[in-house]
């Protein structure tokens, strides 16, 4: 009882002054000071906005390949008598080089022959002139007998009616009057047959001076000339081998220029033709004049050999486009051409472009103007800009083309503008920006507008 009291007298009293007592200092205490959080910017590394002329570029890689290649095949079949000591794999032969010579006493007999031929179809001939004239003499002849006995059968007929001689020697003069008619007609006959004769043999005459005129070819076709400097590739003949009409001697490769196809995507040659001709935009194969315009594009060109750390790099034309296009990826094949590869060649500092050699191509177009920027600032056909408040702004822009890690833009974007190159994370539209100038990237973007 004594507890309860005192709870009710004294402890409950206290515990309620104090609750009053912290309630009071709550509520008179002041509000506590609130401090404004301010927005951070996040820092990106900016570029400014340069016009820059870069050259549109296209690359690609293949095999060397001679440009001009030759097959020496036998025309005649014959022995081998000489061989040039040149004509072995590797060796290099000038133009106009005797490269083998075959036996030619087959031909040569066969021109003897031919001559004798000849000379026997003439022999011929100049009978036959005096053949006609000996048949000419004797049909005079045989006309003035036949005269005769014309005259003997109409003085006969005249006496056989008038009764003074008899049939028996009436039908004798008839008899002999056609017997010398026969003799007449059979020299006329023989006179008729001599034209024809004639032209046989005349005929056979141009025959035979054909047969004369092949074995004098074939003595000529016995040796064998190199048309153009070359290299020998492969060689399948020795001295003393017999070789077959068709036969395949050597095989060899021009060095006077060399050839390289290499696949473009179409995309990329339509960048290079754009700035020509707005009808060089679609990319015609069937062209009749393709080679005139290819030539009128005045594209640069070069094959860079790469040995270790060196490139060793050589001028090309665009020669023309190949008959074929990639089924899987659409590129175009392009074949450039080297000239003077051989003569431009140092022993131990520029090696010849031989066949096989895997060499770089590239083609490229005169400059085209345009802000150059890095790929890595394109977002989705987008780039990343700075506006007046150094906030975030995404702008879409027209890409001309890219070349390497570079990317031309010719529509969107004003010179001056500030570009952010970096990746902000995260990338919001209207973030405020900390910004900090890529003057290395500056200097690279200046250089490659420089250098072009």
């Amino acid at each position: 009882m004594k507890s309860t009291f005192k709870l009710l007298l004294i402890t409950l009293p206290l515990v309620l002054v104090g609750v009053g007592f912290v309630a009071y200092t709550i509520s008179t205490k002041p509000a506590p000071m609130q401090e404004e959080v301010a927005e951070r910017a996040v820092a990106v590394r900016v570029i400014e906005a340069r016009k820059a002329g870069i050259s549109p570029r296209a690359t690609g890689f293949g095999l060397i390949v001679p440009a001009r290649t030759y097959q020496a095949i036998a025309q005649v079949s014959g022995t081998v008598e000489y061989l040039n000591p040149l004509l072995k794999k590797g060796g290099i032969l000038p133009a106009g080089a005797v490269l083998l010579r075959l036996s030619d006493s087959d031909y040569t007999l066969a021109v003897d022959q031919a001559r004798a031929n000849i000379r026997a179809s003439e022999a011929r001939l100049a009978e036959i002139e005096v053949l006609e004239a000996n048949l000419k003499a004797g049909l005079a002849i045989e006309a003035e007998i036949l005269a005769l006995k014309e005259r003997d059968l109409q003085r006969v007929r005249k006496l056989y009616e008038a009764g003074t001689t008899s049939q028996t020697a009436l039908d004798g003069a008839m008899a002999a009057h056609l017997a010398q008619r026969q003799r007449e007609q059979t020299l006329r006959n023989s006179l008729a047959l001599l034209p024809t004769q004639r032209l046989v043999q005349t005929e056979q005459i141009a025959v035979y001076q054909v047969t004369l005129e092949t074995a004098e070819l074939n003595i000529t076709r016995t040796k064998l000339h190199l048309p153009f400097a070359a290299r020998v590739g492969a060689v399948s003949v020795e001295i003393g081998q017999v070789v077959r009409s068709g036969q395949i001697i050597a095989e060899f490769d021009g060095i006077s220029a060399a050839e390289i196809e290499v696949q473009i995507p179409a995309d990329d040659l339509q960048t290079l033709f754009r700035q020509f001709d707005a009808t060089t935009q679609v990319f015609s194969l069937g062209s009749s004049d393709l080679g005139e315009i290819l030539e009128g594009l005045g594209l640069g060109a070069e094959v860079v050999l790469k040995l270790g750390r060196e490139d060793i790099t050589w001028p090309a034309t665009l020669d023309r486009i190949s008959n074929t296009i990639d089924p899987k990826t659409g590129a175009v094949g392009v074949i450039l051409r080297i000239d003077n590869t051989y003569e431009v060649a140092k022993l131990g500092i520029r090696p010849p472009l031989t066949k096989g050699m895997f060499v770089e191509a590239i083609l490229e177009a005169a400059p085209l103007e345009g802000i150059a920027v890095p790929r890595s600032a394109l977002r989705a056909g987008k780039i990343m800009l700075v506006d007046s408040d150094n906030r975030l702004r995404l702008v879409p822009v027209t890409v001309s083309f890219l070349r390497d890690r570079m990317a031309i833009i010719t529509e969107g974007i004003e010179e001056g503008t500030q570009i952010v190159v970096s990746n902000p994370v995260p990338m919001i539209e209207g973030m405020l920006l900390d910004l900090h100038p890529d003057t290395e990237l500056m200097q690279e973007i200046t250089a490659l507008g420089d250098t072009e």
